[in-house]
């Protein structure tokens, strides 16, 4: 039976748009202009791969489902009414496809390729003295990034949480720009009253700590519902689909409390636009306002846009890091780099240090970070007028 979470319409929302704009590029000649500018960056490629690879895993990651019940003969067992009984777990194609390391864990810490636990045990020896010694791996040297206290691969652990990342900084970034783009764009061009209001919402929301908010949403919103682990059948509907996702919930509340910024760049890049040549012969000849913001004004903002996506989506995956570490983040039984810092953070005061935890979330999120600030700085430039004029 599949099984479809809310936030995984964010996955597949991303990677709608990377098709639409694979399209896009064979039709527009700007486009693929831009494009031709981008593949001479030897830089900039090498980053889109490491995207798309995230991107990838991401997408192995939301599609899942799960298996029918079976008894110890293999059968299907079903329910007295004869419909199937399935699974509680949700296996994703990412899980199918690492099984081996997902299901051969530890009993508790062991270092990166060790062969032995990271901590001394009581141990009996066959003459019946009692040492204290570091017992053996039942699988040495196959942890790559060693593994937890609850023995699963870190590594594994690693990978799950690139969903998440790429979820909560893409899903976030979907509903800044919408918000930011009507109100600054409307608050630009037509000035007086409608600038005055769209000015005053801005700021009053501005004016709230966004962590209050944040905090205060989620106790609403995302306290009930799916937080992560086994799921269970009051949280489905329709048999597929899992509409109350605490993850979709982080994502909207992280979006409305961040677009206000991109609003008021875009508020003052627009006063400038619509006192420009072009705009004021649009005028005259006759074209609408709403011509004029189509066809003028915000395919010249769409620079602005592409790199306060690329910015805010690494900011996000950031924060997600920071609110899974004060606990209003993503749910406990959600695989997260910011749970695996908020679980490191005790881990640095043992002894001897377990380490691996807080490096495994730091090279993941190092390398889902910067690939997609140089990524975007390479768009931004072919894609910038001035600069493709110049």
């Amino acid at each position: 039976m599949p099984v479809i979470f809310t936030s995984d319409l964010v996955v597949y929302l991303l990677f709608a748009g990377a098709f639409y704009f694979m399209w896009a590029v064979r039709k527009d000649g700007i486009l693929r202009e831009a494009w031709k500018d981008v593949k001479k960056r030897r830089l900039a490629m090498a980053c889109l791969a490491i995207l798309s690879v995230y991107s990838l895993l991401a997408l192995a990651d939301s599609i899942r489902w799960r298996d029918a019940v079976r008894d110890d003969k293999g059968r299907v067992v079903r329910s007295p009414g004869g419909t199937y009984i399935y699974s509680a777990e949700a296996l994703s194609v990412l899980d199918r496809s690492l099984s081996k390391i997902r299901l051969e864990g530890e009993k508790t810490y062991s270092a990166p390729l060790a062969t032995r636990l990271y901590t001394k045990e009581s141990m009996e020896l066959p003459d019946g003295r009692v040492v204290r010694d570091y017992p053996g791996l039942k699988h040495p040297g196959t942890h790559f990034l060693g593994t937890d206290k609850v023995g699963n691969d870190v590594f594994y652990t690693a990978l799950k949480g690139i969903r998440t990342g790429i979820i909560i900084g893409a899903g976030a970034t979907i509903v800044i720009i919408p918000f930011a783009i009507l109100f600054g764009v409307v608050a630009g061009y037509y000035g007086g009253v409608v600038d005055d209001i769209v000015q005053y919402l801005y700021t009053t929301l501005a004016s709230i700590p966004a962590v209050l908010l944040i905090v205060a949403f989620m106790l609403l919103f995302g306290s009930k519902g799916y937080q992560g682990g086994l799921i269970q059948e009051r949280d489905v509907f329709l048999g597929t689909l899992v509409p109350n996702d605490r993850l979709f919930w982080l994502c909207l509340i992280l979006g409305v409390t961040s677009w206000t910024d991109l609003c008021r760049l875009i508020r003052g890049e627009t006063l400038k636009l619509r006192e420009l040549e072009y705009v004021q012969a649009g005028r005259a000849f006759g074209l609408s306002r709403p011509g004029i913001i189509y066809r003028h004004i915000v395919p010249n903002l769409m620079h602005l846009v592409l790199i306060t996506f690329v910015l805010q989506f690494s900011g996000l995956v950031l924060t997600e890091a920071i609110l899974s570490y004060i606990s209003i983040g993503v749910g406990p039984q959600m695989f997260s780099w910011g749970n695996m810092i908020n679980t490191a953070r005790l881990e640095l005061s043992m002894e001897p240090v377990v380490w691996w935890n807080l490096l495994a979330s730091f090279i993941f999120m190092f390398g889902l970070v910067l690939p997609a600030n140089i990524f975007g700085d390479a768009v931004r430039d072919a894609l910038d007028p001035r600069l493709r004029l110049r």
